[in-house]
């Protein structure tokens, strides 16, 4: 299969922020004097909504104080913004994908903001042709990024291909028709992620990029 359209998750499949947005929850839970998430719990709220990811990250944290966490939250994340990077060979991957005519796409959990800043500091965002925030529509493991970004593009689910270090990511790719491809140098643990049957499952961005190499 040759796909026309490669659409990224970001977090942890493009951007090494897991760590990030783990210790970030921890800080606001702290700032709350609540109880801190379990780490495996954290890691697996990683590309969800930030209701559906309290919910299952803080499931004792009454709904009324979900505004306040995300604002401590977002304080913190922010605070740690400027020592995430890209995964080491990113940027290579993505200008190869450019070189030979994929269109390519961000779907995240981020914000459109929190995007904007991360094209900003990586300096990639011209690379993509089209992006969907969890602040612009319904967030994964819900379909509608990725039929946003098929009917942007023109391009048919068949065509398409979803790379993401979730479960969520791969759920949400099944629920749109589109194949997926998953990571497991992320958030996601590899049996949580081939337990879903994507594509395929690689350890690192350099067996990614020989991957799409052989189907794009």
């Amino acid at each position: 299969m040759r796909y026309k359209l490669v659409v990224f998750d970001w977090d942890g499949t493009l951007s090494d922020s897991a760590g990030a947005i783990v210790d970030s929850m921890i800080e606001a839970s702290r700032d709350l004097g609540i109880a801190e998430p379990d780490p495996g719990r954290a890691r697996y709220s990683i590309g969800l909504g930030m209701v559906d990811a309290l919910r299952f990250a803080l499931p004792e944290l009454d709904s009324s104080r979900y505004r306040e966490y995300a604002a401590s939250y977002h304080r913190h994340f922010v605070l740690r913004e400027d020592r995430m990077a890209l995964f080491e060979g990113v940027k290579d991957l993505l200008e190869t994908l450019r070189e030979r005519g994929c269109l390519l796409a961000v779907a995240t959990g981020k914000s459109r903001a929190g995007l904007g800043r991360a094209f900003a500091s990586t300096g990639i965002g011209t690379l993509f042709d089209a992006t969907r925030c969890a602040d612009e529509t319904a967030p994964k493991p819900h379909p509608a990024m990725l039929h946003a970004l098929l009917a942007e593009l023109d391009v048919s689910s068949p065509e398409a291909l979803m790379i993401g270090d979730t479960t969520h990511d791969i759920r949400m790719a099944s629920a749109a028709g589109v194949e997926a491809l998953a990571v497991s140098y992320g958030a996601h643990t590899e049996d949580a992620l081939r337990a879903m049957r994507p594509r395929g499952c690689l350890p690192s961005v350099q067996q990614l990029r020989l991957w799409l190499t052989n189907h794009t």
